[in-house]
């Protein structure tokens, strides 16, 4: 006997449940049946001879004419307008999308009402367009243009608003921190990145006008040759010859459905996906006629800083700020200074860095640049380049045509432009994807691109936000010595955050610790290193770091318990007690000897660093203590989490700074 089988579900797939797969396929049905009915009734033998009549053709030709004046006009001023919901807080914000949105609500022979009493030869502006321009809207073309104008601008502003609004800001402030004027930020980043949502935007809007037939009539009448558009034809149609209102509603149905079709999939109206894989392997070059720089070049609306403003290198900028805010300080700093920028998440770092490019609200910096005072100066004024932690490169453009971004800004040519690109790529060892795209380069790559894009500006102020972080060790090496060299001579100040501690060392002249938006120590690296005054940067430096209170015989620690130092500070005084992991001795059983600092405790994880292991040890008498030992020892000593142990630190090996 044979036994019936069925097909399984794929994995991971549910069950559609009845009670929403009925009504579903039922308003399918409904959406799809006037579209049947349509298709059932033409006249199929008759639709050439009902499309190419002479009425028709007419308002053919004036629709077309009708439907693309209104998406220009759609286009100029629903640009902006768009622009100005996505990026700027202002009030009565809502009301303003509220109006957007209210034709596509609508009943579109109200909106005609709505145009004629506002430009009719009676309404509020009428008579001022026509004693003052000649102009006459209703009963003419011209009104037609107006109408579908009205009902068709919000599917643009909406579909464009949604696209500025999933682009993220960094990528213009970017643009600007090179010397890029709002405008040419404006055409040559943010148009191009999202020109998915304008086109998806104006691709609906140009078949809305198209089709737009009650606020036309009302508005405009229906005059042959001058306002009576496809749509109209159709009503006209409709009373005298149905099979050819048939025929002509079916090429408008095609038109929109072919619309609809080409924005499936392709048009989404957001921003693509950017994200860099570091190991694929599809990163092979594009062909050099993907190098263009879209937007304009160096003219009236985009001129920027002038080339002699920027700092050369027989320029020198000292810098002063005085940062007011949510992070307070004030910084001076001689011109060639490197200072390195390190705190905890949420101490101010890069609101330090934002607010010295007048790019926040949270903190407001007073800047001067030798003997410029560049305060009141907008972003692209300022001479400060940018290096964001995902280095933001524009996806629209190569590595080549990224890295000449701020030279074009500052009114280079392109020729001159792309060869000092191409020195800056090379530099970095990166000039052989001077024709890939973002997308086509690893992490580490992209990162090194933006690094020369900046540096290639000769900014009087460079600010990197862990301008190495995406790099792998050998690769960070090589990086940091052409950063090293580049700063040697850079006539400038340079600020950098970090979490590094061997590029804080390595790379700066001094360490800045912030710590909620408060300065908590600014000086050398190697001082910084040896007396850490931040509990934060002790553990970054690999230490334990212990707060406190100052007594005759150490510190009374925050959370209870005593530690012995052998230079204990004038007693009551905040204090921090700093104690190296390889000072830190492990036990199996009570030490005995000269060890002023004992405490019982547990272990809880062991780590490998290096050559050597580092033991997180727990205590109900002492803070959580980082021992570091050999493997060897934690073998003879049976070490294992969960394994109690005893620890001990010499009075000489804690140090004690005050806070």
């Amino acid at each position: 006997m044979s036994r019936l089988s069925f097909p399984r579900r794929a994995p991971g797939r549910t069950r559609t449940p009845v009670a929403l797969a009925v009504p579903a396929l039922l308003a399918v049905a409904f959406l799809f049946l006037p579209l049947a009915g349509i298709l059932a009734r033409t006249s199929w033998g008759e639709v050439g001879a009902h499309l190419t009549s002479p009425g028709v053709v007419e308002a053919l030709e004036l629709s077309l004419l009708v439907s693309f004046w209104a998406l220009a006009l759609s286009l100029v001023l629903g640009v902006p307008l768009a622009w100005l919901l996505a990026r700027v807080d202002f009030p009565g914000k809502a009301f303003v999308r509220s109006l957007v949105l209210l034709p596509m609500v609508l009943p579109p022979t109200v909106g005609g009402v709505a145009l004629l009493l506002a430009f009719g030869r009676r309404g509020l502006l009428g008579p001022w367009l026509e004693d003052t321009f000649g102009i006459t809207l209703p009963f003419h073309t011209s009104g037609a243009v107006v109408a579908a104008t009205f009902v068709a601008m919000p599917f643009l502003v909406i579909s464009l608003e949604g696209a500025l609004g999933g682009l993220r800001p960094r990528y213009e402030e970017t643009a600007a921190s090179l010397g890029a004027s709002p405008v040419r930020v404006f055409a040559t980043v943010t148009l191009p990145m999202v020109a998915p949502g304008l086109l998806a935007g104006a691709a609906l809007t140009w078949a809305r006008a198209l089709g737009e037939f009650g606020a036309t009539i009302t508005f405009a009448g229906n005059l042959p040759g001058t306002t009576q558009t496809l749509p109209l034809q159709v009503y006209l149609l409709l009373q005298n010859s149905p099979e050819a209102a048939t025929s002509v509603s079916l090429l408008l149905l095609v038109i929109a459905m072919a619309v609809l079709i080409a924005l499936r999939g392709r048009w989404t109206g957001t921003p693509r996906d950017t994200t860099r894989d570091p190991d694929s392997s599809r990163n092979r070059p594009t062909s050099p006629d993907d190098d263009t720089e879209p937007g304009p070049g160096p003219g009236p609306e985009a001129a920027p800083v002038p080339v002699k403003e920027t700092a050369t290198v027989d320029e020198r900028w000292a810098l002063h700020a005085d940062v007011t805010g949510f992070t307070r300080l004030v910084l001076d700093a001689e011109p060639g200074t490197t200072i390195a920028v390190v705190g905890p998440n949420g101490a101010g770092k890069t609101t330090l860095l934002r607010a010295l490019l007048g790019l926040t609200t949270r903190a407001h910096a007073g800047l001067s640049l030798g003997a410029l005072d560049v305060t009141a100066l907008p972003p692209h004024r300022r001479g400060v380049a940018w290096v964001p932690q995902d280095g933001a490169l524009f996806p629209h453009l190569s590595a080549l045509s990224n890295t000449a971004y701020g030279l074009r800004a500052q009114g280079a040519t392109r020729a001159e432009a792309r060869r000092t690109a191409q020195l800056w790529l090379d530099r970095l060892d990166v000039g052989h994807l001077a024709h890939r795209r973002p997308a086509q380069v690893s992490g580490g790559q992209a990162q090194r691109v933006a690094l020369a894009r900046a540096l290639a500006t000769r900014p009087r102020l460079l600010l990197l936000d862990e301008p190495l972080a995406a790099l792998d060790q050998t690769t960070r090496a090589r990086v940091r010595h052409t950063l090293r060299t580049h700063l040697e001579g850079f006539g400038g100040v340079c600020l950098m955050v970090t979490h590094d501690p061997v590029e804080a060392v390595s790379l700066a002249d001094r360490v800045l610790v912030l710590d909620e938006g408060r300065v908590v120590q600014d000086a050398p690296p190697a001082d910084v290193t040896r007396h850490p005054r931040s509990p934060w940067v002790a553990r970054m430096l690999g230490k334990n770091a212990w707060p406190g209170t100052a007594t005759a015989d150490g510190l009374a620690l925050t959370g209870g318990g005593l530690l012995v130092a052998a230079d204990p500070l004038s007693p009551g005084t905040p204090a921090l007690a700093i104690i190296a992991p390889e000072a830190v001795s492990v036990h199996r059983d009570r030490p005995s000897g000269s060890p002023r600092n004992v405490w019982p405790g547990t272990v809880r994880e062991i780590t490998a660093s290096g050559s050597r292991l580092r033991v997180l040890i727990t205590s109900e008498r002492a803070p959580d203590l980082v021992a570091e030992i050999t493997p060897q020892a934690a073998v003879e000593l049976g070490l294992a989490d969960g394994v109690p142990v005893w620890t001990s630190v010499k009075a000489t090996e804690a140090t004690v700074v005050a806070l």
